[in-house]
């Protein structure tokens, strides 16, 4: 059997063009594998049709500017050069025209223009942009290339490089629309205003922790990350992450970010965090109806450690072992219930208690150690005690459990601490911008808001979410 494929254009004028052959395919069938097009088929035929749809447009496209825009004169040609138009279905080789600039316009600007670098600037389609970013968003940017040159007719062209060239682009785009800077919701605005605002639908919750991955600059080092999960009453969760130390107008980043999730200034707003001076202070100020949370877990987690300490005691001072087994049971109690003084309180009789006890017990030293640390974390901390009983039995959040999760599926999952992966902090930063998105679906969104077209495509399969 032969095959036949033709490609007919309709200009918008209704002229009809010439019919081109775009594949002439021998199909023998003998098996399953026969029916149809096979992959290699496909790509042939998605090549080819690229190439005259694309040529066909950029000449109908060119012919339209042909014309001065002051004059409305006809430029004259200055021959063109070749560039290559990247595109999901294969790399489209166009010629690109230079027309001169009539005289009087040349006075202080160029003597000849090429009017393609105004629709195709960056020579790549920004579908392949967007599915690259998604794609290596979420594997290496090998697997990314190679998945790519897979299934689509892509082979020239598409590297590990270039595809990480493409993604840290799109990324640093994403930089360059955050507002300016800005530490708080309040500043700029009138509080009077707030009148006008809408109801707003309820509490949000944001979540905040840390991370660490190998730094490609010192590799015996490793550098922090602070990734974070957004959650409110209605709506789907966001995702936020940045590098520590990196990024220097964080609190910009997070107002951003609740902006784009339909946060307002008088609505409430929790931060959950493990109480780290870091995260602790990206909260501060961000909200005049915002509250910083220690999270729950962090502490029991602390007090957890103290009583393998303290069961180890028991084996060489029973007396002195199950005293502090008793206090710590009260510690946890108090701080469970919101009696902050009371729990201060205890933590001061145990460090002091521990200081003046005598026994053969190895681990003494770490247990000091370790109850003063408890103790200064919970006096750091002291401000973002609240009572943990009442606020779980109300059915709210008292713990970063979520963000927890939110760590390995950000950080572990790409950014592969286990194969001990090295980055440097820029590619690190700006990986995480597209990653973030793409795991909340929010990234299709971002495209379609620098391409408005994208929006018109069929987008069955992706999440739909508002910019």
């Amino acid at each position: 059997m032969q095959v036949r494929i033709m490609l007919q254009i309709v200009g918008d004028d209704g002229t009809v063009g010439d019919a081109e052959e775009v594949a002439s395919l021998t199909k023998i069938t003998e098996g399953a594998e026969d029916l149809g097009l096979s992959l290699a088929e496909s790509k042939t035929l998605l090549a080819a049709a690229q190439q005259l749809i694309v040529e066909a447009q950029v000449n109908d496209w060119l012919e339209k500017h042909r014309h001065c825009e002051i004059t409305g004169q006809r430029l004259r040609s200055k021959g063109s050069y070749p560039i290559t138009f990247r595109t999901l279905f294969g790399d489209v080789q166009l010629k690109s025209p230079r027309f001169y600039v009539p005289k009087e316009r040349q006075t202080n600007g160029p003597a000849t223009i090429s009017p393609l670098t105004q629709l195709i600037p960056d020579h790549v389609a920004p579908e392949r942009l967007y599915l690259e970013t998604r794609w290596a968003s979420l594997v290496p940017y090998a697997a990314a290339a190679g998945l790519l040159a897979d299934v689509l007719p892509v082979d020239s062209g598409v590297n590990a490089t270039t595809v990480r060239q493409h993604v840290l682009r799109a990324a640093e785009r994403m930089e360059s629309d955050l507002a300016e800077q800005r530490v708080s919701f309040m500043e700029g605005t009138d509080p009077r205003d707030w009148e006008d605002l809408p109801i707003p639908d309820g509490r949000m919750v944001i979540g905040l922790d840390c991370g660490y991955i190998r730094d490609w600059r010192d590799r015996k080092k490793n550098f922090e990350l602070i990734v974070g999960r957004s959650m409110s009453e209605e709506g789907d969760a966001r995702y936020i992450g940045f590098v520590h130390g990196y990024d220097r107008k964080p609190q910009r980043r997070i107002i951003d970010h609740l902006r784009r999730q339909g946060f307002q200034a008088d609505q409430d707003l929790t931060f959950i965090t493990d109480g780290g001076d870091e995260v602790r202070s990206l909260a501060e100020r961000i909200s005049p109806c915002s509250e910083h949370v220690l999270d729950w877990f962090h502490i029991t987690m602390r007090i957890t450690v103290l009583r393998q300490f303290a069961q180890g005691l028991v084996h060489h001072d029973k007396d002195a072992g199950t005293e502090v087994l008793a206090e710590l049971r009260r510690t946890k109690w108090f701080l469970w219930h919101g009696n902050t003084y009371r729990a201060r309180e205890a933590i001061d009789d145990l460090v002091l208690d521990l200081e003046a006890l005598d026994s053969c017990y190895p681990n003494l030293r770490k247990l000091r150690t370790t109850i003063r640390k408890f103790q200064l974390y919970i006096t750091s901390n002291e401000a973002s005690l609240i009572n943990y009983g009442e606020r779980y039995r109300s059915g709210e959040r008292i713990s970063s459990a979520f963000v927890e999760a939110t760590v390995n599926a950000v950080i572990s999952k790409r950014f592969a601490k286990k194969q001990q992966m090295q980055w440097s902090r820029r590619g690190a930063h700006l990986l995480l911008q597209t990653r973030t998105r793409t795991l909340d679906g929010s990234l299709r969104a971002a495209f379609e808001h620098w391409y408005p077209s994208m929006a018109n495509d069929n987008n069955r399969g992706h999440k739909r979410v508002a910019a």
